[in-house]
C-alpha cells in the first residue's frame, strides 16, 4: 500500500502527535509499505527528505482555509491508497478548517482519522457546543476512525458511531542502552546532591496532567530528602495554553516556597531548601532514558485518570519506572493497583504525597512496581501497533 499521513506536527517539532506519527510510519515502512508524511516546515529540517524509509514533505505552510488546496495537490502527486489524518486540535494551530476537510478527502481516497485525544477545550475560543460537533463531524465523515484508548471508544460509541477501532500508542522514547549507568554520577554531573532522591515527571505540563496537584504534594514532602525532576520540554511547539499553564505553575512554586531550578542553559544546581525543583529542558532520547533511570519513582497525577493515550506514561512503563498515577476514569483491566502502578484519586495532593512516601519507604513495593511496568509495556510494542493499524487500512482498501 501507499499510505499518506497528515500530521499537524512532526519531529524536530516537539510534541507527542509528531513522535507517534514518526514511530508508526517507520514501523509501517519497515513492513514494506510506501509511506509519506505531509506536515509543516520545521527549520533547519529539510523540506523534503527520506528518513528510515519514510518520505517526509514539510511543505504545508499553515493549517487554515487553504489547507484543502495543499492536501489535494499532495494527493494528486502521490496517489495514496489510504490517507491517515493524525488529529489533536493543538497540532493544527487550533484552526477548525481541518475538521471540515475530512469529508472532502474521503470522496477522493480512503480516509482514516486517528484521534489522539477527544478532549476539545481549546479548539475555538468560546465555541461552546461547536467544539464537540467539529470533532463528531470529522469522525462521521471518515471511512474509519482509530482511537488510542478505551475511554474514547466508549465516548464515540455513545454517539452511535461504530466504524471505530482501538489501536494503542507506544512509547515515544525507546530505552537507551546505558551500560554501567550510575544515577549518583548523573546527579553530580548536573550539580544535584547525589544523596537526593528524585521524584520524576515526564512530559509537557497542561491542566489535564495535574501539575498543580504535583507541586502541592511536593510541598508536603519537605521532611524528606527529595527533589522533583521535570524531564523534557515543558510546553512543546503547538499548544499556547501549555505556555500559560507553565507560567501559572512557576508562580505556584514560588507561593508554595518551592525552589525553582535555573533555566536549562544553566547548571541544575541545588539549594539548601528542600524539596527542590530541577528542569532538564528538551533533551534527546538517551538523555531522557538517563533521567528516567535516575528517578526513584515517577509521579503522573492526571486529572482525568491514568490512560493509555499518554505517550509519556508508556515511556515510563517501557523504562521500568515505579509509577504513581491516578485512578482511571473507566475500568482498565490491564492496570493493577500496587502491582504495575500505585493509584490515588485525582486532584488529591495529600493522597499523592502519601503514595510517594509509600514507594520511597518500601523497596519491595518499588521493585514490584518496576517489574510490573516492564511487563505491562510489552502490550504496547510498535510492531504490534503497526500491524493493527495496517489491518484497518487493508479492510478499507478491500471494500
Amino acid at each position: 500500500m501507499r499510505i499518506a499521513f497528515i500530521a499537524g506536527e512532526y519531529p524536530p517539532m516537539q510534541g507527542g502527535l509528531g513522535d507517534f506519527t514518526r514511530e508508526l510510519a517507520q514501523s509501517i515502512a519497515a513492513a514494506g509499505h510506501e509511506t509519506h508524511i505531509l506536515t509543516r516546515p520545521a527549520p533547519p529540517a529539510a523540506a523534503d527528505e527520506t528518513v528510515n524509509g519514510v518520505h517526509i514533505h514539510r511543505n504545508m505552510p499553515a493549517w487554515g482555509w487553504r489547507t484543502r488546496r495543499h492536501i489535494e495537490a499532495f494527493m494528486r502527486q502521490w496517489q495514496p491508497d489510504v490517507i491517515n489524518l493524525q488529529y489533536q486540535a493543538a497540532a493544527y494551530q487550533m484552526h477548525g478548517a481541518i475538521n471540515l476537510l475530512v469529508g472532502q478527502l474521503a470522496k477522493r481516497c480512503k480516509t482514516v482519522v486517528t484521534f489522539h485525544d477527544l478532549r476539545v477545550p481549546y479548539l475555538f475560543p468560546k465555541a461552546g457546543p461547536l467544539r464537540w460537533q467539529a470533532i463528531l463531524h470529522m469522525a462521521r465523515s471518515a471511512q474509519h476512525v482509530i482511537v488510542t484508548n478505551a475511554e474514547d471508544e466508549a465516548t464515540l460509541h455513545k454517539t452511535g458511531l461504530r466504524h471505530v477501532s482501538v489501536v494503542p500508542i507506544g512509547s515515544n522514547i525507546a530505552p537507551a542502552a546505558l551500560p554501567h549507568f550510575d544515577p549518583h554520577a548523573w546527579k553530580s554531573s548536573n550539580s544535584i546532591d547525589p544523596t537526593l532522591r528524585l521524584i520524576g515527571y515526564f512530559g509537557f505540563m497542561n491542566e489535564s496532567k495535574g501539575g498543580e496537584t504535583l507541586l502541592r504534594a511536593l510541598a508536603q514532602l519537605r521532611d524528606l530528602n527529595v527533589g522533583l525532576l521535570l524531564i523534557g520540554g515543558q510546553h512543546g511547539a503547538s499548544d499556547p495554553t501549555n505556555i500559560a499553564y507553565a507560567k501559572y505553575l512557576t508562580d505556584l512554586e514560588v507561593s508554595l516556597g518551592l525552589t525553582p531550578a535555573p533555566q536549562p542553559s544553566e547548571s541544575l544546581k541545588t539549594s539548601e531548601i528542600y524539596p527542590s525543583i530541577f528542569r532538564t529542558g528538551f533533551i534527546d532520547e538517551a538523555g531522557v532514558s538517563a533521567a528516567l533511570n535516575t528517578c526513584s519513582c515517577l509521579a503522573l497525577p492526571y486529572r482525568d485518570g491514568v490512560s493509555f493515550r499518554r505517550g509519556t506514561l508508556l515511556a515510563a512503563l517501557a523504562h521500568g519506572c515505579a509509577v504513581v498515577s491516578t485512578q482511571p476514569r473507566i475500568h482498565l483491566p490491564e492496570v493493577i493497583d500496587a502491582q504495575n502502578m500505585l493509584l490515588v484519586p485525582p486532584d488529591d495532593p495529600t493522597a499523592l504525597a502519601q503514595a510517594i512516601r509509600r514507594v520511597l519507604s518500601d523497596p519491595a513495593l518499588c521493585q514490584t512496581l518496576q517489574q510490573g511496568s516492564l511487563a505491562l509495556s510489552q502490550q504496547f510494542q510498535w510492531g504490534t501497533i503497526a500491524q493493527k493499524t495496517l489491518a484497518c487500512f487493508s479492510n478499507l482498501t478491500q471494500k
